[in-house]
């Protein structure tokens, strides 16, 4: 997740992310998230189980912004809003 200045980059896990989307865009999300206004969806993943989920969320912490920067770009050049379609899509929980 991200502002709207793309100044700040947020990494967390989620076993629902249309329902975090919502929650990070209501202002109910971590409070990182709630005091950086992160609200747009830049970049996600998908696991198979929690266990890998978690152990990619703890590497990408601690990999530097350049490197979290290029894995976006590679992704959505764009830094388009990737929630948007996400929460509008019935197929994803």
């Amino acid at each position: 997740m991200t502002n709207s200045s793309n100044k700040v980059l947020y990494v967390g896990v989620t076993n629902s992310l249309k329902r975090r989307i919502a929650e990070h865009t209501d202002g109910r999300g971590s409070a990182f998230t709630s005091k950086y206004d992160c609200h747009k969806l830049v970049y996600y993943e998908v696991f198979p189980n929690i266990e890998q989920a978690i152990a990619r969320e703890k590497q990408l912490k601690h990999f530097k912004r350049a490197w979290k920067e290029d894995l976006i770009n590679g992704f959505n050049p764009g830094w388009e809003d990737l929630g948007v379609s996400i929460i509008a899509n019935p197929n994803v929980v």
